[in-house]
This record gives structure tokens, C-alpha cells and sequence, in this order.
């Protein structure tokens, strides 16, 4: 095959301009830190990273879930807290009016208390985080409880139906995050407490009639430490959650960056060797494409 003059240059040419494209290539992961910057770069790069980037996207969703977790676990241990102050309250208030020394008129008192009391229990079980009514179940659009004029307390039927608002907390497992509300603010709890402010207004009920409502509040208050116990071992397996999805998302970033992030110092080797062959081609090059049938002749 003949090789013609025209064919050398162009052969070194195209190995200069080759050269110099790699060393944009180098340039470019030195500035962006990647080892592509575009999919033709390197197809199983691209590829991959897309896989990994889903890894790392769906580590921060369930992250994200758990945050929230957290927001109706506390939300709703403080509310607790605060029923369980007002059944303590109540019963205080009880066992002061079961003293036969009391009056009509004071026992009245204490049940005008009561009625503020339990509205204050209805207002702590249509607690919300975020829009949503956390002692709904998983009706959390809407509150649990009305109170009507005469005090008489409805409790949401389909919350009771479907007490557990669960959320994904990783890949194929959910967990429920509120408190049951059947267990805390039951018909019973608002039945026995408008029998009790009943008996208070009367006149005719004796201390012992009211003293009888002391051992159902009591029951009520052990009804709240059990829910408050349940909160306490959930908030604890959403910590073990918490930490396994700081190690996922620690190890899948590490993956990603694996594949995608550019090693600066091999990187710059790389460079630097680029330099020296496109420096050597522009050296070679001058010198054939230069000759001529003049240089022959000398």
C-alpha cells in the first residue's frame, strides 16, 4: 500500500486532535470531580449510577419517613403526658368531693371543673402534626372526637375501624406510629366522666357514689401508661430503623461515589501523561507535515 504524504498528515492530525480531546476529558473531571460527564462517555458509568443514585434516593425517602415518625411519636407522648395530668386532676377533684362535708354547691364547682376538664381531654385527642389528626388511625384527615352542646362526646367510627397509621420505614417493611384509639380515648373514658359530672351536679349522689368513680379512673390512668409504654417501644425500634438507614445510606453513597467520582491524583497522572504524548505529537507532527520535495532536494 502506498502511503502518501497526505495520508501522514492527516493520520497525525487526527491523533493530535484525539490527544487533545483527552486532555479535555481530564480537564473536565478535574473541574466537575466526576468521571463522566455525559452518558456516551461511558455507558456502564452512566448506567450504574443511575441504579445507585435510585439506591441513595430511596434511603433518603424512608429517612424522610422516619423524621416524621419521630414528629407524631413525640407529638403524641406529650399529649399523653397531658391526658395524663388531667385524669390526675379529675381524680383529685373526685376525691375531694367525695367528702361528706362538701356541699351541694361545691361538689357543683367541682363538676363545672370536670366539664372544662374534659373538654380540655377532647381537645388533646384532636391534636394534629402537620394537618393530620394522630389519634385517628389512619382516618387522620379527620379528628376523633366531637363534642356536642349538651357535652355528649362522638368518637370517629372509621378511626376506631382502622386504628393504625403506618408508614414505610424501609423496603417492604411499615410500622404503625400512633396510638391506638381504642386504647386511650375510648366511649368509656367520656361516658364515665359525664356520669361522674352528673353525680356531682345532682346534689343527691353520697361521697361514696362519687368515691365509687376513683377505682374506673384509675383503670383510664393504667389504660394511658400502657399507651405511653407502646409509644416508648416504638420510638425504640424507629432509633434501630433510624441507624440501619444512616449505614445504608452511608454505604450506598460510598458505591455511587465509587463509580462516578473522579480520583483526583490518578487523574492528574493521567493528565500529565496526556500532556507529555500530545506534546511529543505536536513535536513528530511539525516535523512531517513541514517536509517537503524542497527538503529532499537539499
Amino acid at each position: 500500500m502506498r502511503i502518501t504524504q497526505g495520508m501522514m498528515t492527516n493520520n497525525v492530525l487526527q491523533n493530535i486532535s484525539g490527544g487533545y480531546s483527552k486532555i479535555a476529558d481530564y480537564q473536565d473531571q478535574l473541574a466537575s470531580g466526576k468521571k463522566i460527564t455525559r452518558p456516551s462517555q461511558d455507558p456502564v458509568v452512566a448506567t450504574m449510577g443511575i441504579a445507585y443514585r435510585t439506591d441513595v434516593s430511596h434511603v433518603e425517602q424512608y429517612q424522610k419517613n422516619v423524621t416524621n415518625a419521630y414528629k407524631w411519636l413525640d407529638s403524641s407522648d406529650d399529649s399523653l403526658s397531658q391526658v395524663d395530668d388531667v385524669l390526675q386532676r379529675i381524680r383529685e377533684l373526685t376525691t375531694e368531693g367525695s367528702t361528706d362535708t362538701y356541699t351541694a354547691d361545691q361538689r357543683k364547682a367541682i363538676g363545672v371543673e370536670v366539664d372544662q376538664l374534659t373538654q380540655q381531654l377532647v381537645t388533646l385527642g384532636n391534636t394534629q402534626v402537620g394537618g393530620q389528626y394522630i389519634f385517628s388511625g389512619s382516618d387522620s384527615a379527620n379528628p376523633l372526637l366531637t363534642q356536642a352542646s349538651d357535652g355528649t362526646v362522638t368518637i370517629n367510627q372509621t378511626a376506631l375501624d382502622n386504628p393504625n397509621f403506618s408508614v414505610a420505614v424501609n423496603d417492604g417493611i411499615s410500622m404503625a406510629i400512633n396510638v391506638n384509639p381504642n386504647q386511650v380515648f375510648t366511649s368509656s373514658l367520656f361516658s364515665d366522666l359525664n356520669d361522674l359530672k352528673n353525680a356531682l351536679n345532682g346534689g343527691t349522689a353520697t361521697g361514696q357514689d362519687i368515691s365509687d368513680y376513683l377505682g374506673k379512673l384509675d383503670t383510664h390512668l393504667d389504660e394511658v401508661s400502657s399507651a405511653q409504654a407502646d409509644l416508648g417501644a416504638k420510638t425504640n425500634r424507629i432509633d434501630m430503623v433510624k441507624n440501619r438507614l444512616d449505614e445504608q445510606k452511608t454505604v450506598a453513597t460510598q458505591v455511587m461515589s465509587s463509580n462516578e467520582d473522579a480520583d483526583y491524583a490518578e487523574t492528574i497522572v493521567k493528565l500529565n501523561e496526556q500532556q507529555n504524548v500530545y506534546n511529543a505529537s505536536l513535536s513528530v507532527g511539525a516535523k512531517i507535515i513541514q517536509t517537503s520535495l524542497v527538503d529532499f532536494l537539499k
